[in-house]
């Protein structure tokens, strides 16, 4: 792969001496099976996500709902730059295939779970193999081709998102109802086995010129202790424990220790010249830090909205499974097309910042109208507001990304890496909060869309039977299963007008789990309106094509005081 060094002129150039050149065969074979690894891990996670509201059925585990993503993503996100490091140390192959097989038997295991809280458990290893799928993937790219040839490529893993969004849903839902959820999992298998025998009997190592690569265990283990209690602080509190009890301010106590000791830790090897795993340097950049804090917010909406849409769909609308993971098909189709119409006017134009606004302002509206969504709504209307949002947000895919770029010409690895990292942790933090959010709303809202007549019943069923009534919904799982509806309607029709007091009862459970959706919707927009008041902030550096040389002082200019320069924008 190139590298970008600094004269003693204060010229940024190239050095491609040591960069290996691949024969044709070679390169066409690699990109094979690392578009097999990139459909294997996309798949994964559209599949996964239809057919939860069926897991935490069978599970009874709504409760837990967010911590099956929440698990993965946590884990993976911690090893992304660990698997950054290995791989320049070890090659890219080895380090690919060792991703690959982790991620396959996480996923045979997460099929064999027998419970919520295992299901959790293999979710977490399977994000440990799943860590080194996407990063490594983008890096091979970068290491076959030349900043110029990347696009084509990049088009591609484009068009593989694509795909898995679209038959990602459909398969979740189909294998949800016709075999059983299990299959989400294992259908990983064929595809990854395929893709590993493709890179370990075809794809070269891969092997770079690296010299002084070192790992920064100590700097990963803090970074866990920070990242893992900010985690569990935000799923606990609000349901297992109040937001001001001491449990809660003890474990945010703990991650703000964490965290501060891991900066301070990453300076310290940053001033003695060593490899930190993100360095604080990046953060003096003002392009640098409002496009993270940018990407992180529109990260932390997207998966409010993605994750929570199938089950109001599935639970409110009363739209199957097959179906509800169709109607995710628009958004993500709505945001790859925005995302590939961004990039070739970002080309053209070689200004970002318009784009950016543009993509905001739409993400808001789109956001805005799921707000509208309730128990009387239909799927026009659901469709509608995932579209427009899916668009804003795909004008953002990666246009963050090639601004951190054009930033820093020379650390576009670290810039990029640490871009990656801050939007997973966005998406997980999004994810336990606003699970935590949904189920503290729910129940307030349920009891109160109670009729009357209906909780004077629940009263006299308590007083002469001793049996909660209303208790039994507590809980919104019952929305999820047509099996457990049936055998509680038939409890209820012992009793004179069971079938309407019933009806009544499923149509305030609707309203407690629309409420609680609703207040994960209202994150959502606050999250998006944030994020368009920083770009508002966002520096602009005019879009340099090509690989030449910069002035490095113009770069600096450029980013310190809003003149305009050029700086090289590489795609990596």
């Amino acid at each position: 792969m190139s590298a970008l060094e600094t004269n003693t002129s204060g010229e940024i150039s190239v050095d491609t001496t040591d960069a290996p050149r691949y024969t044709r065969r070679e390169t066409l074979l690699t990109m094979a099976g690392v578009l097999l690894v990139m459909l294997l891990a996309s798949l994964d996670q559209t599949i996964v996500s239809t057919a939860m509201p069926h897991i935490i059925s069978e599970f009874n585990g709504l409760d837990r709902y967010t911590w099956v993503t929440t698990a993965y993503l946590l884990t993976s996100t911690v090893m992304i730059p660990i698997y950054g490091k290995l791989s320049d140390l070890f090659g890219r192959k080895s380090i690919f295939l060792v991703g690959v097989v982790l991620f396959l038997v996480g996923s045979a295991i997460c099929g064999m779970a027998q419970s919520m809280n295992q299901l959790i458990l293999f979710r977490a290893f399977q994000g440990l193999g799943a860590a080194a799928l996407m990063p490594i993937a983008i890096a091979v790219i970068g290491d076959l081709f030349p900043p110029r040839e990347r696009g084509k490529w990049q088009g591609l893993t484009g068009g593989v998102f694509g795909l898995s969004s679209i038959v990602g849903p459909a398969a979740g839902g189909w294998i949800t109802e016709n075999a059983n959820w299990r299959w989400v999992f294992y259908v990983n298998l064929p595809v990854g086995i395929a893709a590993l025998l493709v890179l370990i009997f075809l794809m070269p190592s891969l092997r770079r010129k690296v010299t002084n690569v070192s790992i920064d265990y100590l700097g990963a283990a803090l970074l866990i202790v920070g990242t893992v209690p900010l985690m569990l602080g935000f799923t606990w509190a609000g349901t297992q424990y109040a937001w001001l009890s001491i449990q809660t301010i003890a474990l945010f106590g703990l991650s703000l220790v964490g965290f501060v000791t891991f900066f301070a830790y990453e300076a310290y090897l940053e001033r003695n010249g060593k490899q930190p795993i993100i360095d604080p340097s990046l953060f003096k950049n003002n392009i640098f830090t409002i496009s993270i804090a940018i990407a992180m917010i529109t990260s932390m909406a997207m998966f409010g909205a993605i994750y929570f849409l199938p089950l109001f769909a599935q639970g409110i609308l009363g739209i199957s499974a097959t179906n509800s993971g169709l109607l995710l098909s628009p958004m993500m189709l709505s945001l790859i097309a925005a995302s590939v119409l961004s990039g070739l006017l970002v080309s053209r134009t070689g200004k970002y910042k318009i784009i950016a606004i543009v993509g905001m302002v739409i993400s808001v509206i789109g956001a805005s109208l799921l707000l509208r969504l309730n128990v009387n709504s239909g799927a026009n209307d659901l469709w509608v507001s995932m579209v427009v949002m899916g668009f804003g947000i795909g004008c953002g895919m990666s246009l963050y990304t090639l601004i951190v770029q054009n930033a820093l010409p020379d650390r576009i690895g670290q810039a990029t890496s640490a871009l990656t990292f801050f939007r997973q942790i966005g998406g997980t933090i999004a994810l336990s909060a606003m699970g935590s959010v949904m189920t503290s709303a729910y129940q307030p809202a349920f009891r109160s869309a109670v009729p009357a007549s209906v909780k004077q019943f629940a009263t006299t069923v308590q007083e002469r039977y001793h049996k909660d009534v209303l208790g039994i919904f507590d809980n919104p799982n019952i929305l999820l299963s047509k099996d457990t509806q049936e055998k509680i309607l038939h409890s209820f029709q012992q009793f004179p007008g069971g079938t309407k007091i019933y009806d009544q009862i499923l149509e305030a459970v609707k309203v407690g789990l629309s409420q609680g959706i609703h207040n994960v919707f209202i994150f959502s927009v606050c999250f998006m309106v944030a994020g368009l008041l920083m770009v508002f902030f966002l520096k602009e550096i005019p879009l340099r094509s090509g690989r030449g040389k910069v002035n490095a002082d113009s770069v600096t200019e450029g980013v310190n005081d809003g003149s305009e320069s050029f700086s090289p924008a590489i795609m990596h």
